[in-house]
């Protein structure tokens, strides 16, 4: 049973009643729908997009003017410390994540919408 749904039956009593049977209540609360998780191809997918995104934009994940080199034994310059463009990655992370999650209120809007039309 969604939120919704729950709304939509206690509305329902209420127009037939004015009193409300808490064990009735406390029965439609413990069937209320559980968060939905995230199933393992929905997370494969938004993987493989984070992936091709980042590769996508690879030449802006790392500082490059944050760079440090050493020269090893052997004369071959080595990099020893970089840093990462954080807020630029995060940034694209979000977004991909973003048009996965269904916020309550859009929720709700939709269902408020369904039941209009």
């Amino acid at each position: 049973m969604k939120k919704q749904e729950l709304i939509e039956q206690l509305t329902t009593a209420k127009t037939l009643t004015s009193t409300v049977d808490i064990d009735k209540m406390i029965e439609m609360i413990k069937q209320l729908e559980t968060p939905t998780t995230i199933t393992p191809e929905l997370g494969n997918e938004i993987v493989t997009r984070i992936e091709r995104c980042l590769e996508h934009n690879n030449d802006r994940l790392v500082n490059t003017d944050s760079a440090e080199f050493g020269i090893d034994y052997d004369n071959r310059i080595e990099l020893e410390r970089v840093d990462l463009e954080i807020d630029f990655i995060m940034e694209h992370i979000i977004t991909i994540v973003d048009e996965y999650v269904v916020l309550e209120d859009e929720d709700e809007e939709n269902s408020t919408e369904e039941a209009a039309n």
